[in-house]
């Protein structure tokens, strides 16, 4: 058993993120002084701590599940194991002596290899995606100066692919992109492919921004919608993104991430005339960032002006200064993927194991 999946009651939210990321399983078990089981941490139990008031400083103390589903080895029982993961959905089952020590613990992948079954599938959720493809990818130069952004291949897929790809597990099968620089190569592209799933397309004659495009889907649009940008995929369940945006009565939720940065430095702290108190070695710094994937109301388009650029953000602080309300979602940052620089494409060649697999052929 890998000790990346080990915390204590006094492990702060931070360090329990950061080893959520590193596991492979979604879940850490918390264990006691003696080494005892006394409960797992999920993501979602950060999220909800997080959305509840507690800052990422703060111990997990008060936010992992306490009764946590066990199974015993002196009568362990893969039909009772089968049923906890098929009811229940679980990603790990500890399995525990009497005296609550983990001996080991089986995850779905290990229980279900071999047999003919179903990778977990998330709850179907019914409202389509709109993908903001329409923009220049500036950053992206020399490679966006022959084809737009939206199509850059990741492996052996688009952009747009990756990201549809994230959001079909939910059974969405609806998909708009806007469109605007080379927007008809974009088109060719998808109605030249064998898809299980409709696209439709929103052109804008000038360039809009990031969200005033969305004016012209205001006849189409159902109760609430996705919205992306083209150049981001997001590892989330998206039935519970809108589950949350629904219970909280939210206009427009964002889904954010928490992101851990090390600046590579030491910071000088000084008084005045430049007396220094003290240094401060590579700190390191915490923040919840704008993924670029949202919910939206259809009640948030008439707020967006006809035939003027306007962004997300201006959305958001224009709602926001009429008072309705404003979400957040926050993922790991491990769920959450930027490629729109040629760093962070790189990057996430690595991290969808397209780069190496590549290297190979």
């Amino acid at each position: 058993m890998s000790d990346s999946i080990f915390v204590n009651r006094y492990t702060s939210i931070k360090e329990a993120l950061k080893k959520l990321n590193i596991s492979a399983e979604g879940v850490l078990l918390v264990l006691d002084e003696d080494k005892r089981l006394i409960g797992t941490l999920t993501d979602g139990d950060i999220r909800r701590a997080i959305l509840a008031g507690k800052e990422l400083k703060d111990s997990i103390e008060g936010v992992f599940n306490p009764k946590p589903s066990v199974l015993y080895e002196d009568n362990f029982d893969a039909e009772e194991a089968r049923a906890l993961f098929l009811n229940k959905r679980f990603s790990l089952i500890p399995i525990l002596t009497r005296d609550r020590e983990v001996l080991r613990y089986i995850t779905w992948t290990e229980f279900f290899s071999g047999e003919v079954f179903p990778r977990k599938t998330r709850k179907k959720v019914n409202v389509p995606l709109v993908i903001m493809a329409g923009g220049k990818g500036t950053r992206m130069k020399p490679f966006t100066s022959v084809l737009p952004k939206p199509l850059i291949p990741i492996g052996e897929k688009t952009v747009l692919e990756h990201i549809i790809d994230e959001f079909l597990q939910n059974g969405i099968t609806q998909y708009y992109f806007t469109l605007n620089y080379r927007g008809e190569m974009i088109r060719a592209y998808f109605d030249g492919i064998e898809r299980s799933y409709d696209v439709k397309y929103i052109w804008e004659k000038e360039f809009l921004g990031t969200a005033g495009s969305l004016r012209f889907f205001l006849d189409d649009a159902p109760e609430c919608f996705f919205v992306s940008n083209c150049d981001i995929i997001v590892k989330a369940d998206f039935s519970d993104v809108l589950d949350f945006h629904r219970s909280s009565g939210s206009w427009l939720t964002i889904i954010s991430a928490l992101q851990h940065n090390i600046l590579p430095y030491g910071v000088v702290h000084f008084s005045n005339g430049g007396k220094v108190e003290r240094i401060q070695e590579k700190p390191e710094y915490s923040f919840t960032i704008n993924t670029g994937v949202y919910i939206l109301d259809k009640r948030c388009l008439s707020y967006i002006p006809e035939n003027r650029v306007f962004h997300m953000t201006d959305l958001i602080q224009t709602l926001m200064d009429d008072h309705k309300p404003v979400f957040t979602y926050p993922i790991n940052e491990g769920e959450y993927i930027d490629i729109g620089q040629w760093e962070e494409y790189r990057n996430a060649l690595d991290r969808l194991n397209i780069a190496e697999n590549y290297d190979k052929k």
